[in-house]
């Protein structure tokens, strides 16, 4: 097929809004966006990675549409609103496809819905259950901007929204689309924050991914959308690979074969060796088992060590939208006029038990020329997704 090219980016993450906010944060490391709040987990305060910025209201006649992940969507979609509108212009509607990928949607709104029912005794007359539904996301967004091609969303988990990536790049090698929207967007709620602190995978100060003193994850909240078409640009997704290796609910098999499957499938279809990759955004969570799964998987990956980092220390695990947050991260190194890279943000305190990796430190910077960065996703269920991005810098 002709390239998959990602035209147009549009971010909001707990480092900041927009493309310039976030590159200026991320590639400094100067501050991240993590900071304790009360009030999510029951007699407790933990470091969570929220969108400080007022979401815009949902546009008029989608009130039936209105939720913070909604919201937050709306947000990253505003920054590419004019590339979107001159892709449906010049494809048209039906040309046009939506691919979200997303685990929590309006899933907040509705948990106090059934709470206030559980006193009340009856639904709310402004109670929605579509709130709720996963494809809740792509819907909203296809009936904002008035497109009619193919419309879903993915719920893999916190591999989501880098198989939205995937599948988009599936859709217009099918010519089933000539442009799609995609990402993901996650928000934050109780569902999620209570569920990870009831398995005991949240840390009570801010993740150390990969540390020995690492204590678990820190939950965030973001949106990422890109426009892609056969249109020629600076960046491409040149490679994704998907697994499942089914090995257990909400723990990765341990020696990281599914996440290698993964990663080795984005790197055939990009037609490159590991010995190409200039970098790797690690799925990093701070986890025990995810972080040793992972230190296992680019052990055996990549002969070399390959310059990395994970930036959940930065933003925290947006769940459903990290992938294509992180993609989004890779996307705007290729972009960088200094050519920069995340730094990888811990305490520096290496665990001696994990194969050592080549952690990228700040002010770290891609040599010049065309190059191939790598984005990771390893999910609840045995869920795993890579995903390889190229650009000429």
């Amino acid at each position: 097929m002709s390239q998959a090219y990602l035209n147009a980016l549009g971010i909001a993450c707990s480092l900041g809004v927009g493309k310039a906010a976030v590159a200026e944060a991320l590639f400094g490391a100067a501050t991240h966006g993590l900071r304790s709040i009360e009030g999510w987990v029951p007699g407790r305060s933990l470091p969570l990675g929220e969108v400080g910025a007022a979401l815009p209201p949902v546009p008029e006649g989608l009130a039936h549409r209105d939720t913070r992940n909604n919201r937050l969507l709306l947000l990253a979609a505003q920054e590419i609103e004019s590339d979107i509108r001159a892709a449906i212009a010049r494809f048209g509607a039906a040309r046009v496809a939506v691919v979200v990928g997303t685990s929590t949607t309006g899933i907040e709104e509705a948990t106090a819905q059934i709470a206030a029912r559980a006193v009340h005794g009856s639904w709310a007359d402004d109670y929605r259950y579509s709130d709720q539904e996963l494809g809740a996301p792509a819907a909203f967004l296809a009936e904002w901007l008035g497109v009619a091609g193919p419309c879903y969303a993915i719920s893999t988990a916190c591999t989501s929204g880098a198989r939205a990536l995937i599948s988009a790049r599936r859709l217009l090698k099918l010519d089933l689309c000539d442009a799609v929207i995609c990402g993901g967007a996650d928000t934050l709620c109780r569902l999620a924050t209570h569920g990870f602190h009831a398995l005991e995978a949240t840390s009570p100060e801010r993740c150390q991914p990969f540390s020995r003193e690492r204590r678990g994850i820190n939950i965030g909240e973001a949106a990422a959308l890109f426009l892609m078409t056969r249109d020629a640009a600076p960046v491409a997704l040149v490679g994704g690979g998907a697994s499942s290796d089914a090995y257990h609910m909400s723990s990765p098999v341990p020696d990281g074969r599914g996440a290698s499957d993964a990663m080795h499938q984005a790197l055939v279809m990009a037609g490159i060796d590991p010995g190409t990759i200039d970098y790797v955004n690690l799925h990093g969570t701070a986890t025990e088992h995810n972080d040793a799964m992972e230190s296992h998987a680019m052990a055996d990956t990549f002969v070399r060590a390959v310059p990395c980092s994970s930036t959940k220390g930065l933003t925290g695990h947006t769940l459903g939208a990290a992938g294509a947050l992180e993609a989004g991260f890779c996307w705007l190194a290729l972009h960088d006029p200094q050519r920069r890279l995340p730094p990888h943000a811990w305490n520096g305190e290496a665990d001696p038990a994990l194969p050592p990796l080549a952690f990228t430190e700040k002010g770290a910077s891609l040599p010049s020329g065309q190059r191939y960065l790598m984005s990771n996703s390893f999910a609840f269920g045995g869920n795993n997704a890579s995903l390889i991005l190229a650009g000429d810098v």
